[in-house]
């Protein structure tokens, strides 16, 4: 059986949280573990941290405060953060970057925001685990200026093109796949950068509960994606990039035990 890791799972705060241990035992069932905790903002970051303690070496966490919070970024903010990033299952800051399309938060506020997390990840040599939408100029113009100073950095639930790929190989992102590749409306312009991305620098993701991939058949009736689908996503980008399966599950697999520092670890 194939090994996986599922580096952005939104389980706490959503409705996968109220069955966390059934979610955990069915993906570890299908090989899917370990599995990474997004926390959105601080307290629901501290809340991914005091789970994931209860599954040592099954659940790991980031740390941060996504863009769509940066406005309740504060002075606080920094210290907090870096006393999470102190606990043993953050293994990554984030979720942090831009988001221009919704913009609950306004843009000064998660230009600043993001801005300060790159610096504690850097000062902390950790990895980020990033957002952007509708935002790649300024994301870039910000990551720049940070990215040789950090061990590494992954752009989550990628959904762009060949061209934003091209742009970020030159700042060696790892690149995160989702189930928007099996969504045949808005899908392409990622089927279409597959193969632009770099083997050593993929990795799969669910993002769930979010984006249950759209040609999975048959649905699920809760209509919630769930880590223990993460094969199926596989399988699906293996088949794009005219890959065997299991090869292109190692090849994630491995990526992201190196990006996350974790070869040791599992």
């Amino acid at each position: 059986m194939s090994r996986y890791m599922d580096i952005a799972v939104n389980l706490i705060g959503s409705k996968l949280e109220q069955d966390l241990p059934q979610v955990v035992n069915d993906a570890a069932e299908v090989g899917v573990s370990p599995l990474l905790l997004i926390g959105s903002d601080l307290d629901e970051s501290e809340r991914c941290t005091q789970v994931c303690t209860q599954y040592p070496g099954q659940l790991y966490a980031t740390a941060g405060v996504h863009p769509h919070h940066a406005d309740n970024w504060n002075a606080g903010s920094s210290a907090r953060l870096k006393g999470l990033c102190a606990q043993a299952p953050v293994v990554a800051i984030g979720e942090c970057g831009l988001d221009f399309d919704r913009n609950y938060s306004s843009k000064d506020k998660q230009l600043a925001a993001f801005e300060a997390q790159l610096a504690i990840a850097a000062e902390l040599q950790l990895p980020v685990l990033m957002h952007q939408r509708d935002a790649h100029l300024d994301f870039l113009k910000i990551l720049r200026q940070y990215r040789s100073a950090l061990p590494a950095a992954l752009l989550h639930c990628f959904t762009g093109d060949p061209q934003q790929v091209h742009d970020y190989n030159e700042l060696d992102l790892y690149l995160g796949v989702t189930g928007w590749v099996c969504d045949e409306r808005r899908g392409q312009s990622l089927v279409d950068a597959l193969p632009y991305i770099p083997g050593n620098r993929l990795v799969l993701e669910t993002d769930s509960p979010y984006l249950l991939p759209r040609s999975m058949r048959p649905k699920p009736k809760s209509g919630r994606n769930e880590p223990k689908y993460l094969p199926y996503i596989a399988e699906y980008v293996a088949g794009i990039l005219q890959q065997s399966p299991e090869r292109l599950a190692q090849q994630c697999y491995t990526n992201s035990l190196r990006l996350f520092g974790l070869e040791s670890s599992v």
